[in-house]
């Protein structure tokens, strides 16, 4: 063939070679030196040639055996070739994406392990001899070749292989509010690391089943090296747990997507007919064994306020059937201090969304037992619980123990409002614990809070076995909407919890609707179901 015309035939499928050369090496330098070798071969060959029909296979055909000749005699690193990780070659190949292809690469190599990366880097991209990186690393030559080769076969796997993004890449989970039970530490609770939304994905991405590091990326659609740093915080507290497999689960309670209006109805339904029976019952037992306490301050002079948030109390507390199940595991220990369950709430739709209630359902929402004590003044000490009951504002983290000293202070005559204490008396009246003439506007017990709690009468049995088969039947129904490793938790919540608030708030319904009670002033709702406890009362000289 005549050279003008080879020199054509070179110029274009210059860029066809380079792409066959960047694939099979890893290394521009390496690209480089197996492209020359080709276009050389292509070239010494097609001036011999006679005529060539079909061009584009015969210059691959070169490129092949060129390149086998390149491994067997100029490759430095024996064993360790990349050969495999192009796609197989028709007559109609095109390497026109040269670029998507290099970073196609690039990718694979990010989704290696952190050990096989680094390693795959320095060999490749840096030029370390395997004896320097098994220097550096503290690791066996054996080690390093050995991760070498893995490198090769995840790389030719992965560039075989369609990635697929999995559902939390293309629909991310949405958190609608953290809640934690337990003490949260010096950061606040699950939301100073699942608020961050990919944190939140990560963690939910292994709920269901464990997924190792590369598994979470593939769902996430992101790479490895992209979350290692967020796994490393997630697992050194505790929100994500490494199982024997080496893969990843967590015991976070993230509500399930899936529910039943049916059994929602089912439980209401049984809770409204224990809060009958519990009305009839045992809070006659709790107001009676209170009848003749007084060492309370009551800011309206309504006893009922006092009577309200001792039945709430027995009820959230005192009425619990146990599911002796172990939950420690559930229990979160963050480096910070933490030590919690850690609840999220995610959207949730129905499964049976064409039921008709028979029913219609109250809200009957409200915050777990909130408790406060002072190391500056031992005998303060609060208990409350934030519901359509109360005014209180900002949860669980406005609730400061400082404002129980504070009040502490007044009533001790230890603080009076001058320029240097305005802050707290500005402070207790934005909770509106004190009025504008800075009277007491919340009840304060002067008892040790372990001894009233201790008077507080305790649910009998037979009534609590009346209930205690529809309660776990309706609990282990529930439980199957969750993950196995999460059923423990849902039962023992479901039971352990069944009898708690929401029936606590039902029967309150009950006796400020029929009479029992009156109803609550906007006053007395700042302290309902608020009780404050030290060895002082307001106005009541020693």
């Amino acid at each position: 063939m005549e050279k003008e015309k080879v020199e054509q035939i070179i110029e274009q499928y210059m860029k066809k070679i380079y792409g066959f050369a960047m694939k099979k090496a890893f290394s521009y330098d390496e690209a480089e030196d197996l492209c020359s070798e080709i276009v050389c071969e292509v070239y010494l060959s097609l001036l011999k040639a006679n005529e060539v029909y079909n061009i584009e296979g015969y210059i691959w055909r070169i490129s092949e055996h060129t390149y086998a000749k390149y491994v067997a005699s100029n490759k430095k690193h024996e064993g360790l070739s990349l050969d495999g990780l192009q796609l197989p070659y028709y007559d109609t190949y095109s390497f026109e994406n040269d670029d998507e292809e290099k970073a196609r690469l690039s990718r694979e190599v990010a989704y290696l392990n952190e050990a096989r990366r680094s390693i795959v880097f320095q060999f490749y991209y840096e030029s370390k001899p395997i004896q320097v990186i098994s220097r550096d690393m503290g690791i066996p030559v054996g080690t390093v070749k050995w991760h070498l080769n893995r490198a090769r076969i995840e790389l030719k796997e992965g560039l075989s292989m369609e990635r697929k993004i999995g559902n939390l890449g293309l629909n991310p989970i949405v958190a609608q509010s953290y809640g934690h039970s337990g003490c949260p530490g010096s950061n606040k609770g699950p939301e100073s690391y699942l608020g961050d939304k990919l944190n939140l994905n990560i963690a939910y991405s292994v709920y269901y089943s464990p997924k190792s590091l590369e598994e979470i990326a593939q769902e996430l659609g992101v790479t490895p090296v992209f979350i290692e740093d967020r796994i490393k915080l997630l697992e050194s507290n505790g929100f994500i747990v490494k199982t024997k497999s080496n893969r990843y689960t967590t015991y976070v309670k993230f509500s399930a997507p899936k529910h039943s209006l049916e059994l929602l109805e089912k439980q209401y339904m049984l809770e409204l007919e224990i809060a009958k029976v519990l009305e009839k019952e045992f809070v006659p037992i709790v107001r009676d064994s209170f009848k003749n306490f007084d060492k309370v301050y009551i800011p309206t002079k309504n006893r009922e306020l006092f009577e309200a948030s001792v039945i709430f109390y027995a009820l959230a507390h005192n009425c619990r059937i146990s599911a002796n199940i172990d939950i420690s595991k559930y229990r979160i220990k963050t480096t910070a201090g933490g030590d919690f369950i850690a609840t999220i709430d995610i959207k949730s739709s129905p499964i049976d969304p064409e039921y008709v209630a028979s029913i219609e359902r109250k809200n009957h929402w409200s915050c777990g037992s909130m408790t406060r004590s002072s190391c500056k003044y031992p005998s303060v000490f609060s208990w409350s619980i934030d519901s359509a009951l109360s005014s209180r504002t900002g949860g669980w983290e406005n609730n400061d123990y400082k404002d129980y000293e504070y009040i502490y202070e007044i009533i001790s005559g230890l603080i009076v409002e001058n320029t240097t204490t305005v802050d707290k008396f500005n402070r207790l009246r934005e909770r509106e614990f004190i009025s504008a003439e800075n009277d007491i506007n919340i009840m304060i017990v002067q008892e040790d809070h372990k001894k009233f709690f201790e008077r507080i009468p305790k649910l009998d049995k037979k009534i609590k076995d009346r209930f205690a088969p529809k309660i776990l039947e309706l609990a282990s129904m529930k439980a199957k909407f969750y993950p196995t490793q999460m059923q423990d938790l849902i039962i023992n919540y479901n039971v352990d919890g069944f009898i708690g608030n929401s029936v606590a708030l039902k029967v309150m319904d009950n006796m400020y609707s029929n009479g029992s009670f009156k109803p609550l002033s906007e006053r007395e709702r700042v302290s309902s179901n608020l009780l404050m406890f030290c060895d002082k009362l307001p106005n009541i000289q020693e």
